[in-house]
């Protein structure tokens, strides 16, 4: 597998972010082949979309007040999380885990990291259907059939530093089952699945960054997934109550 890292002009709200990506990838003499996959930092996407909030037209309610207060926060950013959070568990200074399309993140996604300044940057409308709406336009545009990953970053428990996390996919499976095949000693495998989709998304995080790389986009090639023009896209998420670490967590913010 090879990664090549896209760097790119700043994106803009309202900027067309497939015409960017493709000259870039054009101007570091690569080319886009079936079976890629082109994975685009959430940023990127959600910038393009202008999925942008001024934190100065926010009034912050009573309620993200007193978190802000208790977390160390800006009232404003407090707020936005809010609004955006699916729901709020708890949180350590600076940040709270929240739950948000399925994916236990950060503030709910919401960043001022590589945000304009007064501005903070939210997660694309919907991650899936812009994964599937970047796929057909790079279709359209190349003649190829390619993957797409959305990537942002979340945290690990116990575990410092952020990793990729795919927060939409199209093109390919994101879940390969490995239930019922055999290890290397021929037992049966009762549980493992592989999440592809996050793995891949790691990989490209590693190449973007997390500060001022300006990588719009990753290309990656010759990846170890299977291609489909339409996904399951609750493949990748496994119910709560059987998710080892989200089965017993409650609001406790509220």
């Amino acid at each position: 597998m090879q990664l090549y890292a896209i760097c790119t002009e700043l994106i803009q709200p309202r900027s067309d972010l497939v015409a960017v990506v493709l000259e870039a990838i054009s101007r570091q003499n690569l080319t886009i082949e079936n079976g890629d996959v082109l994975a685009f930092a959430s940023k990127s996407v959600a910038t393009a979309e202008n999925r942008l909030r001024k934190l100065a037209s926010v009034k912050p309610s009573n309620e993200a007040k007193k978190i802000a207060a208790r977390f160390g926060m800006e009232p404003r950013f407090a707020e936005v999380v809010l609004q955006e959070a699916d729901e709020v568990f708890w949180g350590v200074p600076k940040a709270l885990l929240t739950l948000k399309n399925d994916v236990l993140i950060p503030n709910a996604g919401v960043d001022q990291k590589n945000a304009p300044e007064g501005c903070v940057v939210l997660w694309p409308k919907n991650p899936f259907e812009a994964a599937e709406s970047i796929r057909r336009d790079l279709y359209e545009r190349t003649g190829k059939q390619v993957g797409v990953l959305i990537v942002d970053s979340r945290v690990a428990p116990l575990r410092m530093g952020t990793t990729g996390v795919a927060i939409g996919v199209a093109g390919f499976e994101p879940v390969r089952d490995c239930r019922g095949k055999k290890d290397l000693y021929g037992r049966r495998i009762l549980m493992t699945t592989h999440s592809v989709a996050d793995d891949l998304a790691s990989a490209a995080h590693l190449m973007m960054g997390e500060s001022s790389e300006q990588t719009a986009a990753v290309l990656i090639k010759n990846a170890p997934a299977k291609f489909t023009e339409k996904i399951d896209v609750s493949a990748i998420v496994i119910p709560r109550e059987q998710c080892l670490f989200a089965s017993h967590i409650k609001p406790e913010l509220i």
